[in-house]
């Protein structure tokens, strides 16, 4: 039995959620966002919320059932607060800086990397060496950070790089004589 497939989806106010067959649609102060559940799963409105429940009993259902649950939430909380990554530069002369829709960042190559914001997420960097991706889907906005730290993934030696905030990167030994 899913554990959190059995609570509702609450939702606030100043949200409008409909259902219309396998497809979920929610309406916010930041935009309107849409799922399309699995055939396995059935939603319907409550007082309560969103309520998610399995059609059969069988395991592919019970597996979509708190993932199906989790993406109602996850569309519920972007249109009202949205989601926000942090990441972190460390490394002697790397930086970022936002130029329009353009994140530049130097990382220590022979030139400057570029990278290029869709448009429904916003980036921020209030440091030179921190960089704020802010939206309302939680699958886009963890998508471009990964497409971010990937330029300069932290190296155990001396841990520059591009790192998300609060990462522990695990540290190695140099040379010994």
């Amino acid at each position: 039995m899913s554990r959190i497939g059995k609570k509702p989806v609450p939702v606030p106010s100043g949200v409008t959620a409909t259902i219309n067959g396998q497809t979920v649609e929610v309406k916010g102060p930041k935009g309107q966002m849409s799922f399309v559940l699995n055939s396995l799963v059935l939603a319907e409105m409550t007082e309560d919320g969103i309520k998610v429940d399995p059609r059969v009993d069988s395991k592919p259902a019970r597996a979509m059932w708190g993932m199906s649950r989790t993406m109602i939430e996850n569309l519920v909380t972007g249109v009202s607060k949205g989601f926000e990554k942090k990441l972190e530069i460390t490394g002697v002369g790397y930086r970022a800086q936002v130029q329009g829709r353009n994140l530049q960042l130097a990382l220590g190559l022979s030139h400057d990397v570029v990278h290029v914001m869709p448009d429904d997420i916003t980036v921020a960097c209030p440091k030179p060496t921190e960089i704020v991706i802010s939206g309302m889907d939680k699958q886009r906005v963890g998508q471009v950070a990964a497409e971010i730290r990937a330029y300069r993934p932290p190296e155990p030696y001396k841990g520059k790089g591009i790192r998300y905030a609060g990462e522990y990167i695990v540290r190695k030994e140099g040379k010994k004589k």
